[in-house]
């Protein structure tokens, strides 16, 4: 491996890191009220909306259902009118969180519907408006298992900023492809594969040990 690609291993290592920081930001911001609305919405649950509940859900499950790759590419247009281009760290982080959204959705709505469903009747028999009981009653009780969902879309996500890299994404992933792959140079292969199990394997012990300190509590 040429020594003058460090410099290049060592800005791609911070791009995926930038990449999968707003990627995870974004995804949770947008994700977690829809996870909340399908609970909310859901079938004999707070707020009961059969129709928007229905749609909402088939939405959710059609995005899921496009692999990544093929959403990169529907996605172009979309982001070159959002981010001015389409190739580039920042231009694959538009899909990236159209991906990572609604599966992060489906982990919050899995996790609030685990909530014992006697502390929810406790707090409405003490006059708790709506808003209350998913504040101080849902979201607290499904700490752990919220930032359980939070590591793994982040872990996710590594996979998928991997695979933007095949179409400009920047990145290790893109790293990987012009060099490890293009230039048949093995070691570059290598050395970006070994850097993204660092990344997924510190995540996920972070992730595990925030899960365990709130699940004492």
């Amino acid at each position: 491996m040429d020594p003058g690609l460090w410099g290049e291993i060592g800005q791609a290592s911070l791009d995926t890191v930038y990449m999968i920081g707003l990627s995870v930001l974004f995804s949770v911001l947008l994700g977690g009220p829809v996870g909340i609305f399908l609970v909310v919405a859901g079938p004999g649950h707070l707020k009961p909306m059969p129709g928007l509940y229905r749609i909402v859900g088939a939405v959710v499950n059609i995005v899921r259902s496009i692999p990544f790759i093929i959403l990169l590419i529907l996605m172009i247009p979309f982001t070159r009118l959002l981010v001015g281009t389409s190739i580039g760290v920042t231009a694959a982080i538009p899909p990236l969180v159209a991906s990572a959204a609604p599966f992060f959705a489906r982990l919050v709505e899995t996790s609030l519907r685990e909530v014992d469903r006697g502390v929810i009747e406790a707090a409405q028999a003490m006059g708790a408006r709506t808003g209350q009981i998913i504040w101080k009653v849902l979201l607290p009780e499904a700490r752990p298992g919220l930032l359980a969902g939070i590591t793994i879309t982040a872990v996710n996500l590594i996979g998928y900023s991997a695979m933007a890299g095949a179409i400009g994404g920047g990145g290790l992933g893109d790293l990987a492809v012009r060099y490890g792959y293009q230039r048949f140079d093995t070691g570059v292969m290598l050395l970006t594969t070994a850097l993204l199990v660092v990344f997924v394997q510190f995540l996920q012990w972070g992730g595990d040990r925030l899960v365990l300190r709130f699940t004492r509590r």
